[in-house]
């Protein structure tokens, strides 16, 4: 594993512990206590759904690539690979795993499956983006703030936005010819034979059930938001999870919470306890991975006599 890579997530976890210290830990601790089972049970079932139908998208990549996986084991390694990428640094660790999982025994056979991780979550973050940009576009005509008031935060968020243009165009540039050999494999997956149609229906179900995992959780933790942040801030704070630092998003996703939660009147705390809730609550739903995990290691363990 990457040694700067865990330096930089290890790093990310000391800032957050930093945010968490300077914060009004006694209105940290009150924001926390609010949340009610009927919403962590609502919230851990929203990401079953969400790694459930991840999975359902990821078999479909991976068939559409001429490699089949059986339904039940495509719901498995992706509660693994959700449940490591939320405590291994880097943030996408368990994504790689899935991959090196699914590798055969021929030279090469490591291709495929990777590809199909590759794309698949290419198609996730093509609709995280989207919706970002439409959130930022629509903005000034779904809030009440105003626009001379949040003009740094539009200045910031632009400045992001357009440094994510130019490095996509600089990677396409520099990369031309691998993307030109993925052309064949990028038209099956994601546009004949309505591959477009899946792709787009998943996506967005997966990308609901994020929204309504963070409304949900910055609901029964006091935020007093409007259906706009739907749109708004939360988009941007999923979109800070992307970051390949820290752990699961840990640290980034805070900070953007606590940056965005004022632009809609509500506290910077109360963004702070809603992404916390956020996190464990991800976490949580994805434990089951641990569980596949560990019974696959017993089932390799050596029986002595």
């Amino acid at each position: 594993m990457n040694t700067l890579r865990i330096i930089i997530s290890v790093i990310t976890l000391i800032a957050l512990a930093a945010i968490i210290v300077q914060t009004d830990l006694s209105a940290l601790e009150q924001s926390l206590s609010r949340i009610s089972w009927v919403a962590i049970i609502a919230c851990l079932g929203l990401v079953q759904v969400q790694i459930i139908v991840s999975a359902l998208r990821w078999r479909f990549t991976s068939q559409r690539l001429g490699h089949h996986i059986g339904l039940p084991m495509a719901i498995r390694e992706y509660y693994v690979a959700s449940f490591l990428n939320q405590t291994l640094p880097g943030g996408v660790t368990g994504d790689a795993i899935r991959a090196w999982r699914m590798r055969g025994d021929e030279p090469g056979a490591w291709r495929q499956p990777a590809k199909a991780v590759l794309f698949e979550r290419l198609s996730g973050q093509i609709v995280f983006f989207g919706l970002a940009l439409i959130g930022l576009a629509v903005w000034p005509f779904v809030t009440t703030s105003s626009f001379g008031q949040d003009t740094n935060h539009y200045v910031w968020v632009g400045v992001a936005l357009s440094a994510i243009a130019l490095i996509v165009v600089l990677l396409v540039k520099r990369k031309g010819a691998v993307i030109g050999t993925f052309s064949e494999e990028l038209l099956e997956v994601f546009l004949r034979r309505r591959a477009w149609l899946f792709q787009a229906v998943t996506s967005i179900a997966i990308l609901a059930s994020y929204v309504g995992v963070f409304f949900i959780a910055a609901t029964a933790t006091g935020s007093d938001l409007p259906w706009t942040a739907c749109l708004t801030i939360i988009p941007f704070c999923l979109v800070a999870m992307l970051i390949p630092t820290g752990f699961g998003g840990w640290g980034t996703r805070e900070a953007a919470a606590m940056a965005l939660w004022p632009m809609l009147g509500a506290s910077a705390v109360d963004g702070l306890a809603a992404s916390i809730t956020y996190g464990w609550l991800s976490l949580a739903g994805a434990a089951p991975g641990i569980v596949f995990l560990a019974a696959a290691a017993f089932r390799k363990r050596p029986s002595h006599a």
